[in-house]
This record gives structure tokens, C-alpha cells and sequence, in this order.
């Protein structure tokens, strides 16, 4: 797993915490997906579907992760070691007759899966490019899961490649982590054209559920202004539980596991509860 995939992080959880603890659902399904998803790397994408995803579990809503990174970092940091298995995301996307069932793995979390992913991943734009309806394979291989999970996360690949608008035309909806310093803005714009375009030609359902400030160091100036930008050009877009910089998540990613589990007091954990809760308060999630 790379370094820049766990980046160290924590919330900021402001004066008052205006979002209720969810009632518990009483069934499970069809799954709402999400793709979390920027094409700048070091942005805290991973650690936010992991712990987004664990803290959503366990407030009673079944969730599946899906490692679309040939990086693998999701399925390490949740502790699965997706080199020694045969059945991952990339044989599921290149196979004839895939069983997405088949190859979902439980992880030590509670209501939370992963469909993993290695390296193998890397080939596969290569080998759907000749396919018909290439942009469609991912929602066709995960279609038979949606009816067992409340949410589906896939975790998408630093780029906007064919494996991103896969994940993109798979999705109901888009949350965008955002490291706070200036360049990411310019990401981000270049981001929602992308999922424009998107919805325009392909998925007319597509959303922008969100965007997360990640990386924050309240302390500097830099920082500050960046927020002050983000919340200019995004406005009700940008959810409200920002993401500080802390030690505990790179101990958690060694640990393989997510905040929720390693340290589940630490304001680390209490960030991404808090995360949670607002997606589901804002109606992204049942």
C-alpha cells in the first residue's frame, strides 16, 4: 500500500453536531453505489472508503467496498490479500460469465465486504477497449449484488481513465476527497467535468453527493484559504466534517484495519462516525 493512499488524518467536528445517530433500516437493499473517486493521488481517497464504509457499517447499513486500484491499497488496509486470490475485480470485468457473489470477501468488520483487487487491474483498460459497451462493464458485473448491501463504495484509481468512468457509470452518485491546498481545486473542476460529461452521454443518474475536505491543517493560512475557496465555488456541496491531519491513521493501515476498530475513541474514529451520519442526514445513503 502506498504511503500517499492512507494519509494521516481527523476530523474537524465542529461546535455542535447536528446529525443524528440513524435509525436502524429495517431490510437491506438495493444498494445505493458511490464511487469515491479524484484523479490527483495522495488525497486520503482509500482511508476515506475505508473508514467511511466501517463507520456506515456500523450504524446498521450493509456496505461493499469495491478496490477498482490495481494499487490494492483498499483490500490491504482491510487486511486481504488479494495477490493469492484468483477471483478479484479484474477477473470479474474481463470475464465472459462473472460472479460478483463469488468473489466478495468478508472482512473482520462487521456488515462490511470488499470485492479486492492487485495489480492485475493495471491491464484491464487495455482489455476493454475492444469490448462492446466497455463503459459499462463494472455495472454489469456488480448488478447482481445490489439487492444485499445498503452501499456499494468503489474505490476508484488515481486517474480518469476507462477503469474511472467505469466506476462512473456504475455510480448513482460521486463523493470527491479533496486535499486542502490549491492544486486539488483545479483537480476538482476538471473532476465534475468529467462527470458532466459523464451523466450527459452515459449515466443520466449521476450525482455529486459530496465533497470532503481531507489533509487540513487548521493552522496555516494556506489551508484556510483553501476551505474558504472550496465552500465559494462548491457551497452546500462540501460537507460540513472536515478532515484533519493526525499520526493514528498510518498506525491504523499497518494494523490493517479501519479507524473505527484500531482506535475507535480517537477523534479519528468520531471524524468518519460524524461522516457518515451527515451522508446518510443528507439522504446519500438510506
Amino acid at each position: 500500500m502506498s504511503h500517499d493512499e492512507q494519509p494521516a488524518l481527523v476530523a474537524d467536528l465542529g461546535a455542535v453536531d447536528d446529525f443524528p445517530v440513524p435509525a436502524p433500516l429495517a431490510g437491506h437493499g438495493p444498494a445505493r453505489v458511490i464511487a469515491m473517486c479524484n484523479q490527483k493521488g495522495g488525497v486520503g481517497k482509500t482511508t476515506t472508503t475505508i473508514n467511511l464504509g466501517a463507520a456506515l457499517a456500523e450504524y446498521g447499513r450493509r456496505v461493499l467496498i469495491v478496490d477498482f486500484d490495481p494499487q490494492g491499497a483498499a483490500s490491504v488496509g482491510l487486511g486481504v490479500n488479494a495477490l493469492e486470490m484468483d477471483q478479484t475485480i479484474y477477473s470479474l470485468i474481463t470475464s465472459r460469465h462473472p460472479d460478483v457473489l463469488g468473489a466478495i470477501v468478508r472482512t473482520r468488520v462487521p456488515d462490511l465486504d470488499i470485492v479486492p483487487a492487485n495489480i492485475d487491474l493495471s491491464a484491464a483498460e487495455v482489455q476493454l477497449v475492444s469490448e462492446v459497451g466497455r463503459e459499462s462493464v463494472l455495472k454489469r458485473v456488480l448488478r447482481p449484488a445490489l439487492d444485499d448491501y445498503d452501499v456499494v463504495l468503489i474505490d476508484c484509481q488515481p486517474s480518469l481513465g476507462l477503469l474511472t468512468v467505469n466506476a462512473l457509470t456504475a455510480a448513482h452518485g460521486v463523493i470527491v476527497p479533496v486535499e486542502a491546498e490549491f492544486f486539488a481545486l483545479r483537480g476538482v473542476a476538471l473532476l465534475v467535468e468529467t462527470i458532466e460529461t459523464v451523466r450527459d452521454r452515459i449515466n443520466p443518474q449521476l450525482t455529486v453527493d459530496g465533497i470532503v475536505a481531507t489533509m487540513v491543517d487548521p493552522r496555516t493560512l494556506h489551508a484556510r484559504e483553501v476551505l474558504e475557496r472550496l465552500d465559494e465555488a462548491f457551497g452546500d456541496l462540501v460537507f460540513s466534517t472536515r478532515i484533519h491531519r493526525t499520526v493514528k491513521f498510518p498506525d491504523a493501515s499497518v494494523a490493517t484495519e479501519p479507524i473505527t476498530t484500531y482506535a475507535p475513541t480517537h477523534p479519528g474514529a468520531q471524524a468518519y462516525r460524524r461522516l457518515a451520519r451527515e451522508v446518510i442526514a443528507r439522504g446519500d445513503v438510506a
